[in-house]
């Protein structure tokens, strides 16, 4: 008897939104954000991008997938190129634009990923590092020049250098303007980066709101099997040990900032 993966789940992202994904393993994360530029399509309903509905048969999803860039778990699988130009390139080249015009998307997207063009063009994908392998696996997806961009898990795996590289590159091309939506099971990343949290439970949205409001809500996400930030978790203890804390932080900073106010310390 086959099961609905995603059940009654209702919801709009805007323009310039970093809106963060989690939920226990199976809850529907990975099958939601392949509907959103029509990898996978609904059985009932309705999915839109800027109006077009992906639905209908005549929806020109190729003209979505450039609109919506996907990043998927390791993406540096998906490497093929003998050189990084010639994979990042592989996008730009395939939707017939110019020697020239997609040299220019390539030196584009690998100075986004912070990668310099020059000097790793004619490199060969396979002999780079993890982080930069994930760094030219995402500019692929950067030089189609996306307005959205969709990562499921893209720190998984990485050093840490590495994954405070990607993190950093996430939230510039935020700042830059592309809308992010971003897949993760790391409360203290998405706590610091998102603007706006959806929690997934069995298909359906759970919870819905900023950072602030969802990981205020602790005894649901227990629930769940899910955590807070470990600076949450800080807070909330001290509060429980009589200092009067706010149990809102998310942050290092944060938190050092209402403990020394707490304290009536000068910094």
């Amino acid at each position: 008897m086959s099961q609905a993966a995603l059940r009654n789940v209702s919801l709009e992202i805007e323009d310039g939104e970093l809106v963060g994904i989690i939920g226990p393993t199976g809850s529907g994360k990975s099958t939601l954000i392949q509907h959103f530029n029509g990898l996978l399509k609904p059985d009932s309903g309705k999915v839109f991008v800027d109006g077009v509905d992906l639905t209908l048969k005549d929806t020109q999803l190729r003209l979505i997938r450039q609109k919506v860039g996907m990043v998927f778990q390791y993406p540096e699988h998906q490497l093929f190129g003998e050189t990084v130009l010639e994979d990042v390139g592989f996008g730009p080249r395939n939707i017939g634009l110019s020697d020239e015009d997609v040299i220019q998307r390539v030196r584009e997207a690998l100075a986004y990923v912070g990668l310099d063009f020059e000097a790793i063009k004619d490199k060969s994908p396979f002999e780079l590092s993890g982080g930069q392998k994930r760094r030219v696996a995402i500019a692929g997806v950067l030089a189609m020049r996306p307005s959205v961009l969709v990562l499921d898990e893209p720190t998984a795996g990485l050093d840490p250098e590495g994954r405070e590289e990607i993190l950093a590159e996430i939230s510039q091309l935020h700042n830059d303007g592309i809308t992010v939506v971003l897949v993760t099971h790391s409360m203290e990343d998405i706590a610091r980066l998102a603007t706006r949290l959806i929690v997934m439970d069995r298909g359906t949205v759970a919870l819905d709101g900023t950072p602030v409001e969802v990981f205020r809500e602790v005894a649901r996400l227990r629930e769940l099997g899910l955590g807070v930030p470990e600076i949450t978790e800080l807070m909330h203890e001290l509060k429980a040990r009589g200092l009067d804390v706010r149990t809102d932080i998310l942050t290092v900073p944060e938190a050092e900032e209402e403990i020394i106010r707490v304290m009536g310390w000068r910094k």
